[in-house]
């Protein structure tokens, strides 16, 4: 065999072995692509249903809190409608107790009146032997009895006419207020209405207004009742620390207001049980009291902070100290 017959039968054997070879490993390459792709398309299908799974969780998740948040926003208008419907019931408490003092002082008037007129008949049914002096007596009495039924019946009507007022205010109207008149009618109501729930309860109030403070642009209602909300706050703080019995205390309560340069201050302070540094960080959250269940909603003070801050661009502060009582402060614009 010639040698060039011999290297061409060894490069044909060696080329069919490698033609082989290529074919085996060619076969195994599409079996291991079959398996890789078999593989990631198991992945992807798993991968599929667990991305189901989870936008349906998502999805029920969703729906939780939908309907949570739907409860959450019913029950908190619930409890700023009950806050609200607690402060109208301490205004009404104030309004009826304030009204009645001259209805009562009307009736005692009209009766003893009565009376003096009824004797008067008897008197004049004497003819001659009337006594002329007793007669001017009795006509006198009566004079000053009718006066004073005048006095006292323009009285109510006043308190009523002022009720009226406020509330033919339309919501959020502002206005020029008189705030030491909003003040002082305010602080008479709030102390009225707890003393037609407790008779015993008797506080000192000190009243110190600026004089000639010039009317304040405000929505008088929201206000009013911002200061309803503190006043009863502090007559409720001194009669806590009242009833611990302790020797020598005299509940106060002091109202101030004051003009400093374009803003007015308004100071509520009372000598009351006072508040830790805790509870006066937490005092303007919402739901957050330190009364008793049942006794608070917790909504008071945020919903006055709101009024105070976002309503009319003030503030509302507190100072307190554990058992040293508590000042709040109202600062708006002049």
């Amino acid at each position: 065999m010639s040698p060039a017959l011999g290297i061409s039968l060894y490069l044909a054997r060696e080329f069919a072995l490698d033609s082989q070879l290529l074919q085996v490993k060619l076969s195994e390459v599409e079996h291991l692509s079959a398996q890789t792709l078999a593989q990631e398309q198991e992945k992807q299908a798993l991968l599929a249903a667990q991305n189901e799974t989870l936008e349906q969780q998502v999805q029920q998740r969703t729906e939780q809190l939908q309907r949570s948040l739907t409860d959450l926003r019913a029950t908190q208008a619930q409890l700023i409608q009950k806050e609200k419907m607690a402060s109208l019931g301490e205004l009404t408490a104030g309004i009826a107790h304030e009204i009645q003092n001259p209805l009562n002082f009307v009736t005692n008037f009209s009766d003893l009146s009565s009376e003096l007129v009824a004797e008067l008949r008897e008197e004049q049914a004497k003819g001659v032997t009337a006594d002329a002096a007793l007669q001017q007596e009795l006509f006198e009495d009566l004079t000053q009895n009718l006066d004073k039924i005048g006095h006292h019946g323009r009285r109510a009507a006043g308190i009523v006419k002022g009720m009226l007022e406020h509330s033919q205010t339309s919501a959020g109207e502002r206005r020029p207020t008189n705030l030491n008149g909003l003040t002082e009618e305010y602080l008479r109501l709030a102390y009225q209405g707890l003393r037609a729930k407790d008779k015993a309860f008797n506080v000192e109030l000190t009243t110190d207004f600026a004089p000639e403070l010039t009317p304040v642009t405000m929505v008088g209602p929201d206000v009013g009742r911002v200061l309803l909300n503190l006043f009863t706050n502090a007559f409720y703080a001194v009669r806590e620390r009242q009833q611990v019995g302790e020797a020598g205390y005299q509940p106060t309560v002091r109202v101030s207001t004051q003009r400093v340069e374009e803003q007015v201050h308004i100071r509520v302070q009372d000598n009351g049980t006072g508040m830790s540094p805790a509870v006066r960080e937490k005092i303007f959250q919402p739901f957050f009291t330190t009364k008793p269940p049942g006794e608070g909603t917790g909504l008071g003070l945020s919903l006055s902070y709101d009024i105070i801050a976002q309503g009319h661009g003030g503030t509302l502060s507190v100072e307190s100290k554990q058992g040293g009582g508590s000042t709040f402060t109202i600062i708006l614009p002049a």
